[in-house]
């Protein structure tokens, strides 16, 4: 009891000479030592580090789970080391909607049959999101997470603690000042060179986990290529499930007309330009590409002046019916074009097999 007496004592005492010194140094009362200029950049370097790892990782949150209340759940569950509950998301939930609509106004007509069309294809997105989701969070939250809960943490108490030992040195540096006795002296003098040993041992031990942040923006850049790789995988797999559903709605063009509108009249009473007015419109497959690929797909599929080009493929194709050629990723093929061909497609050769296939899927070559 008198040991914990005394300890409590002796660290009450250290706190309060802490204090005093820090106090008498915001009021320009005391001398404060300086850390050198290359120290001082690894603290400035260091906290922009927390700071945007902070930011980016909230943000990124964000994006993966634009709903707050849900973020706040997922949180207290990490937080309790309980599973967070799998969430349906809303392209899942959209499909289910459709499913149950077309199944009560009538799966067989066409505006059910396309809702389960559409249907099948949000599910399919909402498949490929919640896959996304899953590997960013692993791949990247999850380390800047470790960073900000473990590196952070270490270094913060090496700093709190290298500050108390700096605030211990200048203490002994203004006693040893403020000595005049010849005992008082000596003693002041032992207790400096017992601060300044204690001080540059911790200098010591926080440089080096001030320098570790190298490693840790290296480790933080592969997180930030796994991310791009899987958002860049997620969308491509999206762009792909669009392609295919907008074929499958191109072969269904009843599918566009309402079953209460009147019949057309007969072609031979009906002129070409009525005729072409009363025409289902029907999406092509340049419409759904990104901004300034659709006109890409329309100038490059002219084929040059030999008439054929090659091509790469870049996503497995499976032929829809005889007249299409199936493909596989990476493989290469000749194309060309005929005349009066629709522009979103081409012919392509592969060995003694020839058929049609999508632009889209296809890397012209020079």
């Amino acid at each position: 009891m008198d040991f914990n007496m005394k300890k409590l004592a002796s660290d009450a005492g250290i706190f309060f000479t802490r204090a005093v010194q820090f106090t008498e140094e915001k009021f320009g009362q005391a001398e404060k030592t300086e850390l050198d200029a290359h120290f001082e950049n690894l603290l400035a370097r260091a906290d922009s580090t927390k700071n945007w790892t902070e930011r980016i990782l909230r943000q990124t949150e964000v994006l993966l789970q634009p709903n707050p209340s849900a973020r706040v759940e997922e949180f207290l569950y990490e937080k309790l080391d309980r599973k967070v509950p799998s969430r349906v998301t809303n392209g899942e939930l959209l499909a289910q909607y459709m499913a149950e609509a077309a199944s009560e106004l009538g799966p067989t007509t066409p505006y059910g049959k396309t809702l389960l069309m559409v249907s099948e294809a949000e599910k399919r997105l909402g498949a490929a999101e919640r896959d996304f989701i899953h590997t960013a969070s692993i791949s990247f939250l999850t380390p800047l997470r470790n960073f900000l809960e473990g590196d952070w943490k270490t270094i913060s108490k090496e700093r709190r603690l290298l500050q108390n030992r700096r605030l211990d040195l200048d203490a002994c540096k203004a006693r040893l000042k403020k000595a005049k006795a010849a005992e008082a002296k000596a003693s002041a003098e032992q207790e400096l060179r017992v601060a300044q040993t204690e001080f540059d041992r911790q200098a010591e031990v926080t440089r080096l986990l001030l320098e570790g942040i190298s490693s840790t923006h290296v480790n933080h850049l592969r997180c930030l290529h796994e991310f791009v790789k899987s958002q860049t995988t997620y969308y491509a797999q999206c762009y792909r499930h669009m392609l295919d559903l907008q074929k499958q709605l191109g072969r269904f063009p009843g599918t566009f007309v309402g079953t209460t509108e009147p019949a057309s009249p007969p072609l031979s009473s009906t002129s070409p330009t009525t005729a072409a007015a009363t025409m289902p419109v029907v999406p092509t497959v340049a419409s759904l590409a990104p901004p300034g690929e659709a006109a890409l797909c329309l100038e490059e599929v002219a084929p040059s002046a030999s008439g054929t080009r090659k091509a790469r493929v870049l996503y497995d194709y499976e032929a829809a019916d005889s007249s299409e050629l199936a493909l596989l990723a990476d493989e290469l093929i000749t194309v060309y074009s005929l005349p009066g061909m629709d522009p979103d497609w081409l012919i392509g050769e592969r060995g003694n097999k020839k058929g049609k296939v999508p632009v889209t899927y296809l890397e012209l070559l020079s």
